[in-house]
């Protein structure tokens, strides 16, 4: 099976705005489509609490006519048009969803920030956790959800195997990302989110990237929009990923990076596994 995650940046925007990054996530849109997974998970859609409009939907209807649609959008007393995530997946599928809150701090349960799809013998999930914020202001929030998290999917682990995927804002080692000197306290990379998601991994998962490439460098998932030149350098971030159960690791064929082009900020990742 092919499963394709990604960090759409406003589906708004990549549906329906003519500007000219608006047009670079459309060109990305299509190359994931393309590829012809059996399930796409989106993340930050940026939707209403009403979820997608009417014309969305004849949008993705039109360029995805073989996918069904479930979305989990951020809710009062969230912020509107925040977060959010979006699942299409193959109309052979059917899966049962859930739109899980995890006991999160603040409002994180409400922003529309996970959604899990049950199929006889797996789960397939997906996460846009969140960041740490300016000055780390949500840093605390984000070690709490962190530990909820990893208990959520370790409890889902029990009970079938797991593929986990989406935006989980942080790069794991400083072989991911490229300086990691400059970014000891930075957001996504602080010694709290790093121990977060190793502790993650220790409740019986593994990084399909790291699985399959091993200690490979300068292989990113997201470049900063403001520096203009963060991509043509590559200087870059893996905070994107496919996790697996560790009991399934020896099943995944690819786990890759897909070309966004010149387009900054997130690129779609790929797994590839035979389930």
């Amino acid at each position: 099976m092919k499963f394709i995650s990604w960090n759409i940046d406003s589906l708004n925007a990549a549906l329906i705005s003519d500007s000219e990054r608006a047009q670079l996530s459309k060109a990305v849109l299509h190359t994931i489509i393309e590829h012809d997974p059996e399930v796409i998970a989106l993340q930050e859609t940026k939707l209403s609490s009403d979820g997608p409009t009417k014309k969305h939907l004849e949008i993705l209807q039109d360029r995805c006519p073989d996918y069904d649609i479930v979305w989990n959008s951020s809710v009062e007393p969230a912020r509107k048009g925040y977060a959010g995530t979006m699942f299409l997946y193959k109309k052979d599928l059917t899966p049962s969803v859930t739109f899980p809150a995890i006991g999160a701090p603040g409002t994180m349960d409400a922003e529309g920030r996970i959604i899990t799809l049950e199929f006889p013998t797996f789960y397939l999930t997906q996460v846009y956790t969140p960041n740490a914020g300016d000055g780390l202001n949500r840093l605390e929030d984000r070690q709490i959800w962190d530990i909820k998290y990893a208990d959520y999917l370790a409890g889902l682990d029990k009970e079938k195997y797991v593929i986990a995927a989406g935006d989980f804002n942080v790069a794991h080692k400083e072989i991911d990302l490229a300086h990691p000197e400059n970014n000891r306290r930075s957001a996504g990379f602080t010694d709290e989110e790093r121990e977060g998601f190793t502790n993650l991994l220790a409740k019986g998962f593994t990084d399909t990237f790291r699985y399959i490439h091993g200690d490979v460098t300068g292989v990113y998932s997201w470049w900063a929009q403001r520096v203009r030149t963060s991509k043509i350098n590559n200087s870059g971030w893996r905070i994107d990923y496919w996790l697996v159960s560790d009991r399934i690791a020896d099943r995944v064929i690819k786990s890759e990076m897909i070309d966004s082009g010149p387009r900054q900020d997130h690129t779609p990742i790929l797994i590839e596994i035979d389930m």
